[in-house]
């Protein structure tokens, strides 16, 4: 599915992640792995440190701190949004939806819109397509649209092929019109058949927890999981990413009549750095146009990596100007999204610890 916007721009980007801070080489001894191999495994995927929260933290709090830090700071008035989407797959309960919950918190005016988007790596994307279609109505000036997960509380600590990356972050976008009419494309694709490759088996009404679900087994390769935890078929997932989303970029850029070279950086969501570069090489595009850097420094917490690759690496240039960008997300559904646009300048462009 091809889609255009115009007239839409983020005019600022706050990412949050926990202050807890978790080291692979500290963490190795849960693997039932031969150190050197797992020694290995850190070099070729971009293994380091991830953050993760430290107790019952759930996404509202991420959210509401970040919010509360853009109030406090003056760069968001309290009843400046008259939106409020919220992208996550760690909802705080199964209900009321999130978006409610920090509307609620953070003391928000009724008069406003207040929508869950369940979607997971490409999560970033598809509320941005939501945000911007918000915004064809005149009483919405802005939006903001919250992705935030906590997946760390739903991954297994003894399960090498998910828990060294996993990280929890939140970020926070506001979108508003534009007086720059260039078209912004995007395309999105889903394949449900394929929903097997990430899921979590129990915890919703097809399967729901149970001491028996809460039993750790062995997939047969030492990593241990149960049915409550997130579950990757790590080769499923990594051949889908090769297949799939180049052709999707290119075609993208095929739409937009753009050159690749005129991309000034590809922001894509990060599994790892070893998958990142993989499509890198595909695309022809050198290594410091597609930042692979987020999974090393903060762990891989889904859709919000795209943000999060955005603050980490652009915060200086973002604000003094713009750049021609690629965002792209794929994974959970399975789902695979991207974007053509032009972003910056921001108003704001900042990583916050939550504490």
């Amino acid at each position: 599915m091809n889609l255009e916007f115009s007239h839409r721009k983020i005019s600022g980007l706050l990412a949050v992640v926990p202050a807890n801070e978790r080291s692979f080489v500290d963490e190795m001894a849960n693997f039932n792995s031969p150190p050197a191999r797992s020694l290995k495994l850190m070099k070729v995927m971009g293994y380091d440190k991830h953050r993760i929260v430290d107790g019952p933290v759930c996404a509202s709090d991420l959210a509401c701190f970040g919010m509360e830090h853009l109030f406090a700071s003056g760069k968001l008035g309290r009843d400046e949004c008259d939106a409020l989407v919220v992208v996550t797959q760690s909802p705080d309960y199964l209900m009321p939806p999130t978006s409610c919950v920090i509307q609620g918190r953070l003391g928000l005016k009724q008069d406003m819109f207040c929508l869950d988007i369940n979607q997971g790596c490409a999560g970033f994307l598809i509320g941005l397509f939501q945000a911007f279609s918000l915004l064809e109505q005149p009483a919405v000036r802005k939006v903001a649209l919250i992705n935030v997960d906590v997946m760390s509380r739903k991954t297994s600590s003894r399960d090498r092929n998910s828990y060294p990356l996993i990280g929890d972050a939140a970020s926070i976008a506001i979108v508003e019109r534009s007086m720059d009419g260039t078209p912004i494309h995007a395309s999105l694709k889903m394949d449900g058949t394929r929903r097997e490759a990430l899921m979590i088996p129990a915890g919703g009404f097809r399967l729901p927890c149970s001491p028996e679900t809460a039993v750790l087994e062995d997939d047969g390769e030492n990593n241990f999981r149960a049915k409550d935890n997130l579950r990757m078929d790590g080769t499923a997932v990594f051949n889908f990413v090769q297949v799939e989303v180049p052709p999707m970029i290119r075609g993208l850029l095929e739409t937009a009549q753009v050159e690749m070279e005129a991309v000034d950086y590809f922001l894509f969501h990060q599994p790892n750095r070893f998958m990142l570069q993989k499509l890198a090489d595909q695309l022809k595009v050198p290594y410091e146009k597609m930042p692979s850097n987020i999974v090393e420094h903060y762990g891989n917490s889904s859709g919000v990596t795209i943000p999060m690759a955005i603050v980490h690496n652009l915060r200086e240039r973002l604000l003094a100007g713009s750049i021609h960008a690629c965002l792209a997300g794929f994974g959970v559904g399975l789902t695979w999204s991207s974007m053509l646009m032009r972003l910056g300048p921001l108003d704001f462009c900042e990583l916050i610890d939550y504490k």
